[in-house]
């Protein structure tokens, strides 16, 4: 039996530098890289590497450069597949709607159109004219226009041209032209904003959540009655919001900055 109280908590275990250089040389593509990051001897992480190399964790190229090897694209492809999106957010979900006092939406693009997978009301007496798997317009929900600040002007252009964009009540936005003036906004502010253009009488604020490569695939939104919030107390509720996509992102695999105001991120 190993007398762990021997062991220093200082002095990583042969397993432990292994997962270190794995995710270092997964980070970084050259040696000294992994070395510097690790701060492992140049002798230690040679040896791991060569072993990781061996069991096709990571790959090299012509160049000299580490790269995931089908090993380790095999078993993110396995985690990937078993991944429940709406799980792994409700608890953060939760959190928020304890937070606001709102309902809570998370949704996913699917094609043109967001679809919810996540939807959390308050205590407030009222229920929001919404439920999980429902498909609602990008153009019209803040999740949507969170989403789409990410993608480039072409192909939001693109997009709405082939989903159309229609007026679902007298606030919709229906030309791309004015459209993407309301992108630019968002992207300034960092959140964006559904000013009862979904629902009559229904206002939003809506964030973006990046998966694991960094891509903006959904987006998390507080919903509430126009008159019973002012603009000024729904723009309040930014900073929970954006926490709480950003907690998201961290724990979808997501490894970059957490969404700040005036971000322009275009992805696609």
């Amino acid at each position: 039996m190993v007398n762990n109280s021997f062991v220093s908590p200082s002095s990583p275990s042969t397993s432990e530098k292994t997962l270190m250089v794995l995710e270092a040389a997964l980070e970084h593509s050259r040696f000294t890289e992994v070395v510097s990051a690790t701060g492992f001897p140049k002798a230690t992480v040679h040896r791991l590497i060569s072993t990781l190399v061996e069991r096709r964790f990571v790959t090299v190229d012509g160049d000299g450069n580490y790269l995931p090897g089908p090993s380790i694209l095999a078993l993110a492809g396995k985690a990937l597949a078993r991944i429940d999106i709406s799980s792994i957010a409700q608890p953060f979900v939760d959190k928020l709607v304890d937070d606001v006092q709102c309902t809570v939406h998370m949704g996913a693009i699917s094609g043109d159109a967001v679809i919810y997978i996540v939807r959390k009301d308050s205590d407030k007496p009222y229920k929001m004219p919404s439920r999980v798997g429902l498909s609602v317009p990008l153009h019209t929900t803040a999740i949507g226009k969170a989403i789409l600040a990410t993608y480039t002007d072409d192909t939001v252009e693109r997009m709405l041209t082939r989903a159309g964009m229609q007026q679902l009540t007298e606030a919709s936005i229906t030309t791309v032209a004015d459209f993407r003036r309301e992108l630019d906004d968002v992207r300034r502010r960092g959140t964006a904003r559904d000013r009862g253009e979904n629902v009559p009488g229904i206002a939003c604020i809506g964030a973006p959540v990046h998966d694991h490569t960094g891509v903006v695939r959904y987006g998390l939104s507080i919903s509430t009655l126009s008159i019973e919030h002012s603009d000024e107390q729904i723009e309040a509720m930014s900073d929970d919001l954006l926490a709480a996509a950003a907690a998201i992102s961290k724990a979808l695999g997501y490894r970059g900055t957490d969404p700040e105001p005036g971000y322009s991120s275009h992805l696609h």
